[in-house]
């Protein structure tokens, strides 16, 4: 997954995903394999207004973006995707800070040295 924007006022991966999507990493990350169904209703409880086909979308969404891969499982109820983390959450938190230090030292490179020097003293 590449950031492609950090908002500085967000707490968390909310700065680099959208909420909606980062709770659904957050919950991921806790049961790592899942169904939409299951992220649903577990999303729901706090969204009571939220549609399951709206999970769905950004569960897909989130596959695009390489931080879920989708699998298919065949049972008795008939086909249904189940889901999977890609990255943990320390590999995803690495790559957001890389990505943001190699952009802050490509566009502020004495700025960001400046800052991380005087940071490195404390």
């Amino acid at each position: 997954m590449e950031p492609q924007e950090f908002k500085l006022t967000e707490e968390g991966i909310k700065a680099v995903l959208p909420p909606l999507e980062a709770e659904i990493m957050e919950h991921m990350w806790k049961v790592k394999v899942a169904t939409a169904g299951q992220v649903y209703e577990h999303m729901k409880q706090k969204h009571p207004d939220i549609r399951r086909s709206t999970v769905s979308i950004l569960m897909n969404r989130l596959c695009e973006k390489g931080l879920l891969q989708r699998g298919i499982d065949r049972g008795r109820g008939g086909m249904r995707y189940v889901y999977s983390i890609t990255t943990t959450r320390e590999e995803f938190e690495q790559k957001v800070v890389q990505k943001i230090l190699d952009a802050l030292m490509t566009n502020f490179r004495e700025a960001t040295y400046a800052y991380l020097s005087k940071m490195k003293k404390k």
